[in-house]
C-alpha cells in the first residue's frame, strides 16, 4: 500500500470525484453532457466516448490535488490512458490523486426491499489488475430501500466478506451500502444500517482498513461514531440524486463527512461548451463541493 496515498486519504482536506458510471448508467450520462444516443452506433463508439469525456475532465486546470483527495474509476477507465499514461498514473503521478476502482457488477433484483451485489466470479483477477494499475482502493455499491432489519444485514455481511478479500489483495474497500434518498424509511434504514456497520467494523483486525461510502443520513452528524471509528480511513458521501446545491448544503452539515460526488460533479458541464467555459464551472463546482466538505 502506498503510504503517501493512505496518509492523504485519511488526514487530507478534500473530496472525491466518482468518475465510474459504466453499463446502464454510461448512456445517461453522456446525454446529461449533451451526447446524444444517435451520436454513437455500438458499444465501443460509446465507451470512446465516455473515456473522451472523463478525460476533459480529469485533464482540466480544476482537478487537481488542491481540493480533490481521489478519484474512482470504472474498470475500462482503469485500462485507457490519459496523455500516454495508464489512467491511475496520471491521476497520481500528475495531478496528485489517489486513484481508486469500481469492482461490483452491478446490483441483483430488489429483494426484501434490498437489492445486494451481483455475483463477481472475476474478482481476483481483478483486483490483481488492479494492483498492477497501480490502484489504491475499491468501490462497491449495494442499496437499501426499505427498513429490513434482515435484509440489511445481509446487505452489510456481502459488503464486508467480499471487502475483506479485498484487504487480503492489499487494496482499500470502500464500502458503499447506499440508502435510497427517496425511501420513506430512510431514518430507520439508517439506523439499521450503522448498527450493522459497527458490528463489523469492531471484528476487524488492526491491520484492516475501510472506507465508508453513504448516502448524506437524515440526522445530522448521525455517522460521527463511523467517522472517528480506528478501522475507518474516512467516511465519504455520494449525492444520491440530489441537485449539487442541495447535496452540498446537506454535506455542510455533517461534520467529518466528505462528498464523493458523480452527477453533482458533473452537473451543467456539456461537450458543447469551449475549453474557457467547461474550466469554470468545473472551478466553480469543485470550489463549492470542497468547501461543503472541509465543514
Amino acid at each position: 500500500m502506498e503510504k503517501e496515498q493512505f496518509e492523504r486519504m485519511k488526514n487530507g482536506q478534500g473530496f472525491i470525484a466518482a468518475l465510474d458510471q459504466s453499463g446502464g448508467s454510461t448512456p445517461k450520462a453522456l446525454e446529461l453532457y449533451g451526447i446524444a444516443p444517435d451520436a454513437y452506433s455500438n458499444e465501443t463508439e460509446m465507451f470512446d466516448l465516455v473515456h473522451d469525456m472523463r478525460t476533459r475532465l480529469m485533464t482540466s486546470p480544476a482537478f487537481n490535488s488542491d481540493s480533490i483527495l481521489g478519484a474512482i474509476l470504472f474498470e475500462q477507465t482503469m485500462d485507457r490512458k490519459v496523455e500516454d499514461l495508464y489512467t491511475a498514473d496520471y491521476l497520481w503521478e500528475k495531478k496528485g490523486v489517489v486513484p481508486f476502482l469500481k469492482v461490483d457488477k452491478g446490483l441483483a433484483e430488489e429483494t426484501d426491499g434490498v437489492q445486494l451485489m451481483k455475483p463477481n466470479p472475476n474478482l481476483e483477477e481483478l483486483l490483481q489488475r488492479a494492483n498492477e494499475r497501480h490502484i489504491f482502493g475499491t468501490k462497491m455499491r449495494s442499496l437499501i430501500r426499505e427498513a429490513n432489519p434482515e435484509a440489511i444485514k445481509k446487505v452489510v455481511d456481502q459488503q464486508f466478506e467480499v471487502g475483506k478479500q479485498i484487504i487480503a489483495a492489499g487494496l482499500v474497500p470502500i464500502i458503499e451500502p447506499e440508502v435510497d434518498i427517496n425511501s420513506k424509511d430512510k431514518e430507520k434504514s439508517e439506523a439499521l444500517l450503522k448498527n450493522e456497520i459497527l458490528s463489523q467494523l469492531d471484528n476487524l483486525s488492526e491491520s484492516d482498513n475501510v472506507m465508508l461510502k453513504l448516502s448524506i443520513p437524515t440526522i445530522d452528524n448521525f455517522y460521527k461514531e463511523l467517522i472517528e471509528h480506528p478501522r475507518v480511513v474516512r467516511v465519504v458521501a455520494l449525492s444520491g440524486g440530489y441537485t449539487r446545491e442541495k447535496a452540498d448544503e446537506a454535506l455542510a452539515h455533517n461534520h467529518g463527512l466528505i462528498a464523493s460526488f458523480s452527477r453533482a460533479l458533473s452537473e451543467g458541464l456539456s461537450a458543447s461548451q469551449s475549453d474557457e467555459e467547461y474550466n469554470a464551472l468545473l472551478k466553480e463546482s469543485i470550489k463549492q463541493i470542497y468547501n461543503a466538505s472541509i465543514t
